[in-house]
C-alpha cells in the first residue's frame, strides 16, 4: 500500500470556483482499471467522481461457444449425479446455465442440480441459484469458499461427490481439503480467462505505475493480477512494479480472493468489508481523501494538492511532473527546510545542482506567486507559511 500522509486542517475559506470535494472526491487522481467484464460501470463511476482513468484490461472471458471444456465438465457432472454442489458466483451460475442451454443440456443440468444439496458463497450467488429455480441449504458467513468447505467438512463428505462451480481463479487449497476428506470432487469453470484485444495497454499501465504516474490500481479478479505479474516479468519490470505498489501506488481489490496474489507478493491491498464494486469505490475515495490530499495555509494563500490537481485559493494551477513532485515534498515539510541533497535524490537528479535549480525555477514560474518557494542560503528550500 502507498505511504500515507496526514491531512492538514483546512482553515482557509473555500473559493466558489473550487469543486466540492463531496462531488468530486477523486479530482486530481489517476486510477488504473484492469477489469474487462463490467469495466465500463467501474470507469464511469470513477470518472463521475473526478478521477482520470487508465483502462488496461488484463484478461477477458472466453466466448461460451469456444469453451468446449465447459460442456465436457458439465456432462461429467450430470453423469456423476453429485450429492453436494458449491456455487461460488452469480455470474458463473448464470453463464453455466446459459452455456448448457446453448448446447441442449440445460434441462438435464437443472434436474441434476435440483437433486443436490446446494451451498452458495454469498447473496449474489444465492440470487442466481434461486433465479434458476433451485434452492440452497447453506451460505458462507463471510462470502469465502473456505467457509463453505468448513461447512461441508463439518457434516462429512467421505464417499460423496461434490461439484464445485469455480470462478476463473481456482482455490486449489479448498479443493484439496475436500479430496483429503474423502470426497470425489468435480469442477466446472463457466468462464475462462484469455488475453484481451489491445495487448499493448497493460504494458503502458505497468509503466505508468512504475514511473509514479498512477495513484491507485484496481483489480476485480485474481487472474488479472496474475496476468499483470506475468506481463511485468516479460518486460523486466516485476521488481520495480512491486516496489512501486508498496510505496507510491495503492492497490485496491473487490475481495479477499482477488487480493491473494497481491498479498503473496508482499502487498497490502485495500479490501472493502462488503465485496462489491460500490464498496470498493467508496473505500478508494475514503483512502485518498484521508491519505493523499494535502492542504497548507501559506503566505501566498491556501494551497491544496489532490493527486495531480493543484489549487491555490481555489484557482487551478497546472504543473509539470517534476515541479509537482518538488511541491509535494515541500508541502509535506510544512514550512521546514528541505536540503538540496534530499530534493536532488527525490527528483533522481544525481546531485545535479543545475537541474535542481531549473526545476525550482520552473515551479516558481508556474505559480501565481513564485515567492511561495523560498531559498534558504546554503541549506535548501522551503514554503513560506
Amino acid at each position: 500500500m502507498s505511504a500515507t500522509h496526514t491531512i492538514a486542517p483546512d482553515s482557509g475559506p473555500k473559493d466558489a470556483s473550487s469543486p466540492d470535494a463531496a462531488d468530486s472526491p477523486l479530482e486530481g487522481f489517476r486510477i488504473g482499471v484492469t477489469s474487462h467484464r463490467r469495466s465500463q460501470d467501474l470507469i464511469e463511476a470513477l470518472e463521475r467522481r473526478g478521477a482520470e482513468v487508465l483502462h488496461a484490461p488484463a484478461l477477458k472471458i472466453a466466448p461460451v461457444q469456444e469453451d468446449m471444456r465447459l460442456i465436457e465438465d458439465t456432462r461429467a457432472i450430470i453423469a456423476a449425479r453429485p450429492d453436494l454442489c458449491i456455487a461460488t458466483t452469480a455470474y458463473g451460475m448464470r453463464r453455466w446455465c446459459e452455456a448448457a442451454d446453448a448446447f441442449g443440456i440445460g434441462e438435464e443440468l437443472l434436474e441434476t442440480l435440483a437433486a443436490t444439496r446446494m451451498f452458495v458463497r454469498g447473496p449474489k450467488a444465492r440470487g442466481a441459484v434461486r433465479a434458476a429455480g433451485l434452492a440452497d441449504v447453506g451460505i458462507s458467513s463471510d462470502e469465502t469458499t473456505a467457509t463453505l468447505v468448513d461447512m461441508l467438512l463439518a457434516e462429512g463428505v467421505r464417499g460423496k461427490s461434490v461439484a464445485v462451480q469455480l470462478h476463473g481463479y481456482t482455490d486449489v487449497r479448498q479443493l484439496e481439503r475436500l479430496r483429503m476428506s474423502g470426497a470425489n470432487v468435480l469442477t466446472v469453470t463457466p468462464y475462462r480467462w484469455v488475453k484481451p484485444d489491445g495487448e499493448d495497454k497493460l504494458p503502458r499501465l505497468i509503466e505508468a505505475a512504475c514511473s509514479g504516474n498512477l495513484d491507485v490500481l484496481t483489480f476485480t479478479s485474481a487472474p488479472a493480477v496474475d496476468a499483470m505479474w506475468s506481463t511485468a516479468h516479460e518486460m523486466g519490470l516485476y521488481k520495480q512494479l512491486v516496489h512501486s505498489l508498496k510505496t507510491t501506488v495503492t492497490t485496491a481489490v473487490v475481495g479477499p480472493i482477488t487480493a491473494q496474489p497481491l498479498i503473496d507478493a508482499g502487498l497490502s491491498p485495500l479490501i472493502p468489508e462488503r465485496f462489491r464494486m460500490g464498496a470498493l469505490i467508496r473505500l478508494v475515495c475514503e483512502h485518498l481523501a484521508l491519505n493523499h490530499v494535502r492542504r497548507l495555509e501559506t503566505r501566498s494563500g491556501n494551497v491544496e494538492l489532490r493527486g495531480r490537481s493543484l489549487r491555490i485559493d481555489g484557482v487551478p494551477v497546472e504543473l509539470a511532473p517534476a515541479p509537482l513532485l518538488l511541491l509535494r515534498a515541500l508541502m509535506g515539510a510544512e514550512g521546514a527546510v528541505l536540503s538540496r541533497e534530499s530534493l536532488s535524490e527525490l527528483l533522481e537528479l544525481r546531485g545535479s545542482v543545475h537541474a535542481l535549480d531549473m526545476t525550482v525555477s520552473r515551479l516558481r514560474s508556474s505559480l501565481p506567486d513564485g515567492s511561495l518557494v523560498e531559498t534558504v542560503v546554503k541549506r535548501g528550500y522551503r514554503l513560506r507559511v
